[in-house]
């Protein structure tokens, strides 16, 4: 059994996941193309799984996602490694942390997280922004180092830490609620207008089946910023599920209505990032969980 990977083989995967193509990785390394396509071959030789998909762009498949992340958490430990022995100037170079983030804590507290980073080591933050329930399937493919995520089961290769609960409350504006609510909830509000942020957004329906198991909204209109979309729900565009840390004060002032302030959805975040002795990621990490511990629910 083979119990190797070579290395000039797995950061060759890498390079063409990353570049998109053989032609551009064999420029980015400086090889040919065709030395390009013999080391892919030879890594899936070696491991006996087809781990590229030949598409334009090409993408891992799930077992090449593995050995992406493996040459991704490489790249990061000799990165770190040079760093700490003086090398080649990698200690004048700003550390890049990537991190997939969902749009609600983005616009709410995780920016201060990021600000809240000690200035040593110099970072550059890289930030992807997903939906909670799915931006650990991008640490999962080695696209990010962390991931703020409603996923509690950590992924291969990964820790795992709560955050908190970010907490949302069905709101609208006085005027919509005059024009579209008249009546018990369960009855009226699956016949009204609805915002949601985009196919993937389920927040709505999930309140909404628990006011009657079998309700969804007829009209959806589709907002795909957390600024946007609250501003929607402002203008009366439709109801939606808003952030009670970020829509606090329209509710408060009464520009907001809270539709059932006794049925709120708690969505718990949590923290996954690889399990490496990183000094960059550990900042970061560190800066998100005391963040997160001001601004969110326990």
């Amino acid at each position: 059994m083979v119990s190797e990977l070579p290395l000039d083989q797995v950061r060759t995967l890498l390079a063409v996941v990353d570049e998109g193509t053989f032609d551009a990785a064999a420029a980015a390394l400086h090889v040919t193309p065709s030395a390009v396509s013999q080391r892919v071959k030879a890594l899936e030789q070696r491991t006996g799984r087809v781990l590229l998909v030949r598409s334009k762009p090409v993408r891992p498949t799930e077992s090449g996602a593995v050995v992406v992340r493996f040459a991704r958490q490489l790249a990061r430990l000799e990165r770190d490694a040079r760093a700490e022995l003086g090398m080649g100037g990698a200690e004048e170079e700003a550390t890049r942390v990537s991190v997939a983030v969902n749009a609600d804590s983005l616009a709410t507290w995780f920016l201060d997280a990021l600000t809240a980073v000690p200035a040593e080591p110099r970072l550059c933050f890289e930030l992807r922004r997903e939906d909670e329930a799915h931006t650990a399937a991008l640490l999962r493919e080695g696209l990010v180092m962390a991931a703020v995520t409603s996923a509690s089961e950590a992924v291969a290769g990964c820790s795992v830490r709560p955050l908190g609960k970010m907490r949302y409350l069905a709101a609208a504006s006085p005027d919509f609620a005059e024009r579209f609510l008249h009546g018990p909830l369960s009855r009226t509000l699956p016949r009204a207008p609805v915002v949601t942020f985009d196919r993937s957004d389920e927040l709505q329906d999930r309140f909404l089946r628990r006011l009657r198991p079998e309700a969804g909204a007829a009209v959806r209109h589709q907002i795909p910023t957390s600024e946007g979309f609250l501003a929607a729900v402002r203008a009366g565009l439709g109801w939606g599920m808003v952030p009670e840390i970020q829509a606090g004060e329209l509710l408060r002032t009464g520009r907001l209505v809270p539709l059932a302030p006794d049925r709120p959805l708690d969505v718990p975040l949590y923290w996954q990032q690889w399990k490496l002795d990183s000094p960059a990621l550990a900042a970061v990490a560190d800066a998100a969980a005391r963040t997160a511990e001001r601004a969110l629910r326990p």
